[in-house]
C-alpha cells in the first residue's frame, strides 16, 4: 500500500475517493477515526492510500486536487 493523498476536510475526502472509484482504483482511508476523536483538527492528517501498483496512476488522477 502506498499513500497518495492526506486531508482533514471530509467532503475533500469524499471527493477523492469519488473519483479513485471512478478509475477504478481501490482505495483505503487510514486514521479518519483517530482524526475524528482526537479533537485537535490537523493534528492527524486522514490518509487516502491505494495498491502500491496503483499508486501512479492514482497519483496522476489526484494531481489537480489540492491538499491540506
Amino acid at each position: 500500500m502506498q499513500e497518495v493523498f492526506r486531508t482533514n476536510d471530509f467532503v475533500k475526502l469524499s471527493y477523492i475517493r469519488h473519483i479513485l472509484s471512478e478509475e477504478g482504483i481501490q482505495s483505503y482511508v487510514l486514521d479518519e477515526h483517530t482524526a475524528s476523536i482526537d479533537g485537535r483538527g490537523p493534528m492527524v492528517p486522514i490518509r487516502v492510500a491505494v495498491h502500491s501498483d496503483a499508486a501512479d496512476r492514482a497519483k496522476f488522477v489526484l494531481r489537480d486536487v489540492e491538499q491540506d
